[in-house]
């Protein structure tokens, strides 16, 4: 007779099948695997001595005592923001397996980890912008490209202008690119990004002639690479020409990105890893300038609203 297969016990093992869960169905890396169960082997820690009993049974004035906790024990602010971020993603699993009514782990506040919050441009702004180089010429065609692979990657400037055509595979809409520390991390492409890029190609071979040696995805108007200026000039360039007012570099479309993927449900752990964050406490600033957003909505609209903080841009 054979041996039947090990299943966590929900009830009794609640980590156990949302590990399962994390490495089954949504794939996540080792790395992000191995981040979930030592933040939550923590908070089980905690619950064993403060807070025995069911899940369902805990309420959010109980659970603050676990943010106090790890403050009196010395963690710093990134830390703590981690860990409740890992326990509102393990608290939203178990809604959705009907184990708890609501995810009261998102109503934890981890204490400031930044000053201000960054500027980031609504939906239609980033239209305007990614619309705005003519590319009726190889070089509008470059400028377009490299908008669209800004935005559909998240990627940093340095990352951007360090691709190379063996980077891509367009096919599956994939970006390897290299961050800090030499890391290499693949990022999904859109398909509007896709199809910029691809006009684009075709008109590479003829912008490098002067400079066949080059090697990176995309040339300056010389044949050489472009550099992280002239990426930031590009960016300027379409701004002026969209109409849009502040500060807009390429990292403005790096935090539209991320803020844009979390207001429409993106786990914080995914924009974690395609952003390539060491620390998810950074990733978290997005969060706040969503929040941030929607107070500027209560504000415009709500007779009694409250006013905003100034986080956004134009759109």
């Amino acid at each position: 007779m054979a041996k039947s297969r090990y299943r966590p016990d929900p009830d009794r093992d609640p980590v156990g099948p949302f590990l399962h869960y994390l490495m089954a169905e949504c794939g996540v890396s080792p790395h992000t695997l191995a981040a979930y169960r030592s933040d939550l082997m923590r908070f089980l820690r905690w619950r064993k001595s403060n807070a025995s009993g069911p899940l369902r049974s805990l309420d959010v004035v109980t659970l603050s005592g676990y943010v106090e906790e790890l403050g009196q024990q010395g963690l710093a602010p990134s830390s703590i923001g981690r860990h409740l971020a890992s326990l509102s993603t393990f608290f939203k699993y178990m809604v959705s397996e009907g184990k708890l009514s609501d995810n009261l782990a998102k109503l934890l506040v981890a204490p400031a980890v930044w000053d201000h919050l960054p500027t980031v441009l609504g939906p239609a702004a980033v239209d305007r912008l990614l619309n705005a180089p003519r590319t009726e010429t190889p070089l509008g065609r470059r400028d377009r490209a490299a908008l669209e692979t800004l935005y559909a990657t998240g990627c940093r400037a340095s990352e951007v202008v360090g691709l190379r055509p063996a980077d891509l595979d367009l096919k599956s809409g994939l970006a390897r690119c290299v961050g800090k520390g030499d890391k290499e991390r693949s990022v999904p492409i859109g398909r509007k990004a896709v199809a910029a890029l691809v006009a684009y190609l075709a008109d590479r071979p003829g912008l490098m002639a002067r400079h066949p040696e080059t090697t990176t995805l995309f040339v300056a108007r010389s044949g050489r690479p472009l550099s992280r200026i002239g990426l930031w000039r590009i960016v300027k360039k379409s701004a002026a020409a969209a109409g849009l007012k502040g500060d807009i570099s390429p990292h403005t479309l790096r935090h539209s990105f991320a803020t844009h993927l979390l207001a429409g449900g993106a786990d914080l752990r995914v924009v974690q890893e395609m952003l390539g964050h060491a620390s998810i406490a950074t990733t978290q600033i997005y969060t706040r300038v969503e929040l941030s957003r929607l107070q500027e909505v209560h504000a415009r609209f709500h007779p009694r609203g409250v006013e905003p903080r100034k986080s956004s841009a134009e759109g």
